[in-house]
């Protein structure tokens, strides 16, 4: 059965003095019905950070350009944006005075499956209906700390370490990535990847209940809205997409 594909981007600088976070959706161009979705967490200082994300995006949209499914898997499509993105990032160190480094989250569609990578702790949330199905674990101490029971989610938020990351892209050692894949897909699967300037201030609940009862645009300006309020003045950077599957027949009615 053919699905509708809705879809969001949506940033906000918070309360920092610059956006360093990067999003974006790309339609491949000759293959109807494949898409990718990018989202990069910069840091590194003024406009260090900034620069290192828009290079993930870039890489990011130059490699899904070339990608044919027939003669390259997705996993390798991601891997090497991953790669190549981290040289790139690493090599910006000797024509600037900066020092950048970025997370990054992408996401290509096909028409019968949707995989992802990820390294830092922006996240992938899958949620079938209002149900989370997966997330992404951070790459990140507190993340790791989770992962070995000495830490709960409550802690986690309040952490005084809580955004020491394991592994970025730009950092000397390689890279550490997870992928993630969806197959078959369905009507009701929906997709969030954010920066951790949203998902900071929400419960895996919360996000499945107003991603599944909104549509993508109405749900990002509200989780957006809701962020903002509950950093009350100490927001960080805040970007999201949202990918979202529908019935048609839903979608007409």
């Amino acid at each position: 059965m053919p699905l509708t594909i809705e879809t969001c981007v949506a940033r906000h600088t918070g309360d920092r003095r610059e956006q360093q976070d990067r999003v974006g959706l790309f339609a491949h161009p000759t293959r109807p019905g494949t898409m990718l979705a990018v989202l990069a967490d910069g840091m590194g200082g003024h406009s260090g950070g900034a620069m290192a994300a828009e290079q993930v995006v870039l890489k990011a949209k130059q490699n899904f350009e070339a990608f044919s499914p027939s003669s390259e898997s997705p996993e390798h499509l991601l891997e090497g944006i991953v790669s190549e993105a981290h040289l790139v990032i690493k090599l910006t160190r000797f024509t600037s005075e900066k020092d950048p480094h970025s997370t990054a989250v992408v996401l290509v569609l096909q028409p019968d499956r949707i995989n992802w990578i990820h390294c830092g702790d922006s996240r992938l949330y899958h949620f079938r209906g209002s149900r989370l199905v997966s997330r992404t674990q951070d790459h990140s101490l507190v993340g790791e700390l989770q992962r070995k029971g000495k830490l709960d989610e409550a802690g986690a938020l309040s952490h005084p370490q809580r955004n020491v990351l394991l592994s970025c892209l730009g950092s000397e050692r390689p890279p550490k990535t997870s992928l993630g894949r969806v197959t078959p897909l369905v009507a009701g699967d929906s997709f969030l990847l954010c920066s951790d300037g949203l998902w900071a201030y929400f419960s895996d609940r919360e996000f499945g209940t107003a991603i599944s009862s909104f549509p993508a645009r109405e749900a990002a300006e509200l989780l957006i809205k809701h962020a903002r309020e509950r950093a009350a003045g100490g927001g960080d950077n805040i970007s999201l997409a949202i990918v979202k599957l529908v019935d048609p027949q839903r979608v007409e009615g």
